[in-house]
């Protein structure tokens, strides 16, 4: 049984079809089927730079489709997938691409760092890998990988030394999701709003992979804006969020019951929330 994350998705996928994935205020709406096709797109583009099973793919871009599709065809060519704080410095980046011996650095500027081959990703599909993607046939099937293989690394905050790779196995993934998805009781009518940076666990791991295991459709947006979200959640049945979203929310003096009305589940992480927020 092949444990590589990205067959767990893609059997998610087989049935979601035209379902939406992501839904990108003002930039339309990318399929599971093209979401699918785009990850290969991205593998096969990867590959022929000679990125194989087990490479680092060190990425520091901000959030997109374009980045997200990129994750997925890492995870389908087997390739160890290792997410940067798009505020890191050139001088923390540079330690980042040699502590995790990276293959290839994609960032929004392109360019070789520290030796390290670089490649371009924007969220102008016309330019950088993004052309090179579109113009490209998703010929790489999914790597076969087994529970404890390397899938992504993530580096800690470094608040008591330098930052360390965490190493995240397509088991470790795979589990979490399924039993969030489980505790969470995603269901066929779920749509989540995602405001969240894709560079961490909370936005990244939880949220996406969580969505991608239902085939669960996701509005898709660039950063937390309090009437945005408010907007959007007319449509929307779950936010994922950090403590700080919700206190900006209460906040706001045109937030109420009315905004809540479709809603279902409000998730805080990645930071405490106080009980005075949660009542």
């Amino acid at each position: 049984m092949n444990a590589n994350l990205y067959a767990r998705f893609a059997q998610a996928w087989d049935e979601a079809g035209d379902r939406p994935a992501l839904i990108v205020v003002d930039g339309g709406t990318t399929t599971y089927a093209l979401l699918d096709r785009l990850a290969g797109q991205f593998a096969a583009v990867l590959a022929a730079r000679g990125i194989k099973p087990e490479d680092r793919v060190v990425v520091q871009v901000e959030k997109s489709v374009g980045a997200v599709a990129l994750y997925l065809g890492c995870l389908r060519l087997g390739a160890i997938f290792v997410p940067l704080n798009s505020a890191y410095t050139v001088a923390e980046v540079e330690y980042f691409l040699a502590d995790a011996d990276a293959a290839l650095f994609v960032s929004a500027h392109g360019g070789d760092v520290s030796g390290v081959p670089g490649a371009l990703l924007t969220t102008d599909p016309g330019s950088g890998l993004w052309a090179d993607v579109l113009s490209s046939d998703p010929q790489v099937a999914i790597h076969h990988a087994g529970t404890d293989d390397v899938a992504a690394i993530l580096y800690t905050s470094g608040t008591t030394g330098r930052s360390k790779g965490a190493m995240l196995t397509h088991g470790n993934l795979g589990s979490n999701a399924e039993t969030l998805r489980q505790l969470w009781g995603f269901g066929p009518d779920d749509v989540l709003i995602h405001a969240l940076p894709i560079f961490h666990v909370h936005g990244l791991f939880i949220a996406l992979n969580t969505v991608f295991l239902n085939a669960t459709p996701t509005i898709f947006l660039d950063r937390f804006d309090p009437a945005d979200v408010r907007h959007h959640m007319r449509a929307g049945t779950i936010l994922m969020g950090v403590p700080t979203f919700y206190t900006r929310l209460l906040a706001d003096p045109e937030f109420g019951r009315d905004d809540v009305g479709t809603m279902r589940l409000f998730i805080s992480g990645s930071a405490p929330l106080l009980a005075d927020t949660h009542l």
